[in-house]
């Protein structure tokens, strides 16, 4: 009797899932900064090899505080991760840009990274706009990148952008919370011009994850409906962390999920968690009424998951 074709396995979901490594102490106070040197490496390193050891392979990196060097000491080796660096605020001049992403490959301890992106998009639509975008050409002809792009919100216009600019990559916020990307077409539209999208922001700046006494004073009138979205969640027997991801990762466009994590056992619920079935859910339904309200605030901090 002739054996039946094998069923092809679905692709897993930590192909798509790239991991932005948090230092700063109120998000991560017993994993780095609160550690002696010593004990941030160690603990950076573990991090490292739990995701190596799971098999993802991007890493995103901001040029701020000690992250790009302690990351620089504890890839494993050979490393199989690929690296996208940030750039610096343009008000330092565009040869300061240049400069410090260069620095950043250094401090990485990496001969090139994978991509190089605009940390604020607004900039580009500037003065020095331009000449900033030729600089980071420059840099991808050189090979020291090879790819550039810019971080954008929505207020941007990133497609926009897009469309004059021709990014390779563009990342983007956009969450369970905050679906806005998603409903107007922009993620669709960006991945209709052959650009890779990366969505960040994917826990909502930890207001999936944050209590009523958590919510800083401006969040307070957002209290009922985030409350109501845990309820629904908690009905569905989905935790919100396995929402999140499900939700992002269900999203048609998005080539990579960026996920930040403060420790290795942080990075392991997230894991369980992308792996996990997530339940049939009306996505439309656990979205804040009023997203907007919150993402004019993106930068705020709250200790948790974010």
């Amino acid at each position: 009797m002739t054996p039946s074709p094998a069923t092809p396995s679905a692709p897993s979901p930590v192909n798509r899932l790239a991991l932005a490594v948090v230092t700063e102490p109120e998000r991560a106070p017993g994993a780095f900064m609160a550690a002696p040197a010593g004990a941030r490496e160690e603990a950076m390193r573990f991090l490292l090899q739990t995701g190596a050891d799971a098999g993802v392979k991007l890493v995103a990196t901001k040029p701020e505080g000690d992250a790009e060097r302690l990351l620089g000491q504890a890839w494993p080796f050979p490393s199989p991760f690929q690296v996208t660096v940030r750039t610096v605020p343009l008000a330092e001049g565009v040869d300061r840009v240049e400069a410090r992403a260069r620095r950043s490959l250094e401090r990485l301890g990496l001969p090139r990274g994978e991509a190089l992106l605009v940390s604020n998009a607004a900039e580009l639509a500037g003065a020095e706009g331009r000449a900033l975008w030729d600089r980071m050409q420059a840099l991808k002809q050189r090979g020291l990148f090879r790819r550039i792009g810019f971080c954008a919100a929505i207020e941007d216009g990133p497609a926009l952008l897009a469309r004059r600019l021709e990014p390779d990559v563009v990342q983007i916020g956009c969450s369970l919370l905050d679906q806005r990307a998603a409903q107007d077409g922009i993620l669709n539209e960006l991945a209709g011009m052959g650009v890779d999208v990366h969505l960040s922001s994917v826990f909502a700046n930890g207001l999936l994850f944050a209590g009523g006494d958590d919510l800083p004073p401006e969040m307070a009138g957002h209290a009922q409906g985030l409350s109501r979205t845990r309820r629904r969640l908690a009905e569905m027997r989905c935790d919100p962390m396995q929402a999140a991801l499900g939700y992002a990762l269900s999203l048609r466009g998005v080539a990579m999920v960026v996920a930040s994590v403060a420790s290795a056992a942080e990075l392991r619920a997230i894991l369980a968690a992308a792996h996990a079935p997530c339940p049939n859910l009306d996505w439309t339904r656990l979205a804040l009424d009023a997203p907007a309200a919150f993402t004019a605030d993106a930068r705020l901090r709250i200790s948790s998951a974010a």
